[in-house]
């Protein structure tokens, strides 16, 4: 005889609300989100009034079936682990090669190590952290 699950019980699943999913809102936050990189993600932020989640994988990072896989992987870590996410912010996950190979537990441990920065790019302040752009052949301005 099955359990029954409490009213109380997180539900085993991501809604749609939760979930960004037309190609206007993945160049919204794509723009003008900040960046935060790990070894096989660019974790892109943006303060939003409905936090969403976001998963993009390319063909040159996996076949189909990687692809799929990642993508599992992905909105299973943030559906756990929401209180690793900046509050009231969308994130997209752009895999890079090699994020196929990883399992449930190296993907949560690179959003692990990847925290502080997750928080500190959701926070006021400037948009990048890089020094000031030079063009080419010319020397940037003190």
């Amino acid at each position: 005889m099955a359990t029954p699950v409490s009213a109380t019980a997180q539900p085993e699943s991501l809604p749609r609300a939760h979930r960004l999913r037309q190609r206007r809102d993945y160049l919204r936050v794509q723009r003008q989100g900040r960046r935060v990189h790990t070894p096989h993600f660019i974790l892109v932020v943006q303060p939003d009034a409905a936090p969403r989640l976001g998963v993009t994988v390319t063909r040159r990072v996996a076949g189909a079936v990687g692809r799929n896989r990642i993508k599992r992987l992905a909105r299973e870590v943030f559906r756990r682990n929401r209180c690793s996410f900046p509050r009231g912010c969308t994130v997209v996950f752009v895999a890079r090669r090699g994020a196929d190979k990883l399992n449930y537990h190296e993907v949560l441990s690179e959003l692990r190590d990847a925290k502080q920065a997750l928080h500190a790019a959701a926070g006021p302040g400037p948009r990048t952290t890089r020094g000031p752009r030079s063009r080419r052949g010319q020397a940037a301005e003190p």
